[in-house]
């Protein structure tokens, strides 16, 4: 099948060339791009070592965040790391889960401090594994909180090496595009959370997925995502806009590969476990079906403010669900030009993070790759990243009001549902944003030196089989252009935008 889209320019592209906020950050170091920059000129600063090494910066900024809960706050009751907003699950489960007495996950019940008896961990396969790897690592001893805390100072050096896979991923993903990498490294929501929780695994294993398929290596970004699926469930969610992309262009083999490689690896690293010890690797799915309305969403907002515990919650957010995501297939399968798969990779993450039950702060750690890679544009990706920042920081205060008795220090119950609101807002903004750019690719930065899709693999230029579900006639597809601005009526690359 020909592709009759025009072969996008060698040139790499400059942020600083073509943003207005990345120009005006650019004066901090010395101004926007120039001639000792330029492809060829050598030197050691390549864009992935800087945003490597700026991104760890921000990794260790995150950890002296914490460090005022490392000192004591972790272990002096929860009012004082709510407050600090230093607050992290990887000590607390050391204890709480049983790895500080050498327990085996899935295998040994550990006390449960909801219902009082015993229970598995409730974390999927890989994650678990990853958790028992970090505990092997700890060393042995009377004293726990000291225990407590290198155990979590063995797991953010474990997920300090998730961030520079994901760093360099994210460089390398859009080929053109190295420098929105910096978009990961700089986020301020990826300071604040990436030691809170183990998420910086999935996230790391699904960049890498993503850019095993923007290299046209569909099996083996199929093995990645399984793999990331072992460790949280939300990277299974790729596999709904690859289905409708395949299906666009017709690239069913491709897709199968992906899939196949997809359940193939998730099956390897389940199935041990789902043999030898079946009730507790099930734990995890039991609980999130079973887990009540929680922090963060929007459903937590209407039990408050209406007073029902909202049992039906479940089925609620499977409805809405369902019809986000009817409207991710229509607009894959109706916009003008085909969406790029970044783009619908956000949205169908995002519409799952708005629709859950529980939103944990550290679920922007999905979000923040798929962002940069959909809607590269700095003035948007700051607006959301506040958003988040605000929300970070509500949620603590929050259990610190909650948790303070009389006092009320914090946060109350109406300040923190205005949070939750910041939050969806933001998010809706970013999403608002991806769609209009799928429906109006001339408004899309990614595309506006000619390209397709950088991170679409073998969708890249691929020409459309089907269309509003109608197969296309070969004779039917668009001519190719003479340039790529003819084509889409955009500006010459390095033309300044305003």
């Amino acid at each position: 099948m020909r592709a009759y889209l025009p072969d996008r320019k060698s040139a790499p592209v400059h942020p600083t060339e073509q943003d207005e906020v990345a120009a005006a950050g650019s004066e901090l170091i010395g101004g926007p791009v120039g001639r000792r920059a330029a492809p060829g000129a050598g030197g050691w600063w390549t864009p992935v070592k800087v945003v490597v090494l700026l991104g760890l910066g921000m990794f260790a900024l995150g950890m002296v965040q914490k460090l005022p809960c490392y000192d004591g706050a972790w272990f002096s009751g929860q009012t004082s790391q709510y407050v600090r907003a230093c607050y992290s699950d990887i000590p607390h489960l050391f204890v709480g889960r049983g790895f500080s007495e050498g327990l085996t996950p899935y295998f040994d019940r550990i006390p449960d401090s909801v219902s009082g008896g015993m229970a598995y961990l409730e974390y999927p396969v890989l994650t678990g594994a990853f958790m028992q790897v970090a505990a092997w690592f700890t060393p042995g001893g009377d004293d726990v909180q000291h225990r407590e805390q290198l155990y979590w100072m063995i797991n953010a050096g474990m997920l300090m090496a998730c961030t520079a896979v994901l760093l360099v991923c994210a460089v390398r993903t859009h080929r053109l595009r190295p420098w929105d990498g910096l978009l990961v490294a700089l986020a301020p929501a990826l300071a604040l959370t990436a030691t809170i929780n183990w998420d910086l695994l999935a996230v790391a294993l699904t960049a890498v997925a993503t850019l095993m398929w923007a290299r046209s290596r569909p099996l083996a970004a199929g093995v990645l995502i399984g793999l990331a699926t072992a460790a949280k469930l939300y990277p299974a969610l790729l596999l709904g806009p690859l289905l409708l992309l395949c299906w666009r262009a017709g690239r069913w083999r491709e897709y199968g590969s992906a899939l196949g490689g997809a359940a193939l690896a998730w099956g390897c690293v389940n199935a041990p476990v789902m043999l030898l010890a079946p009730e507790g690797w099930s734990k995890f799915y039991s609980f999130s079906q079973e887990r009540p309305v929680d922090f963060g969403s929007i459903w937590l907002i209407i039990s408050q403010r209406t007073g029902s515990a909202l049992d039906d919650a479940n089925i609620y957010a499977m409805v809405l669900m369902a019809l986000g995501c009817a409207g991710i297939a229509v607009l894959a399968l109706w916009a003008p030009r085909r969406p790029r798969l970044a783009q619908l990779s956000f949205l169908v993450v995002a519409l799952f993070i708005l629709t859950n039950k529980v939103y944990s702060p550290q679920y922007v750690l999905w979000l923040i790759p798929l962002a940069a890679l959909a809607r590269p544009r700095w003035r948007d990706f700051l607006i959301w990243q506040a958003c988040e920042s605000v929300y970070f920081l509500g949620i603590w205060l929050y259990l610190a009001y909650t948790g303070s008795g009389d006092k009320h220090q914090g946060l109350p119950t109406e300040g923190y549902q205005l949070v939750i609101l910041v939050h969806i807002v933001g998010t809706l903004y970013l999403c608002a944003l991806v769609v209009r750019d799928a429906l109006l690719p001339e408004r899309d930065v990614v595309r506006r030196d000619g390209s397709d899709d950088p991170s679409g693999g073998v969708l890249d230029r691929a020409p459309d089989v089907f269309v509003r579900g109608k197969r296309v006639a070969e004779e039917q597809q668009p001519a190719p252009a003479e340039t790529p601005h003819v084509l889409w009526g955009t500006p010459p690359h390095g033309t300044r935008m305003r």
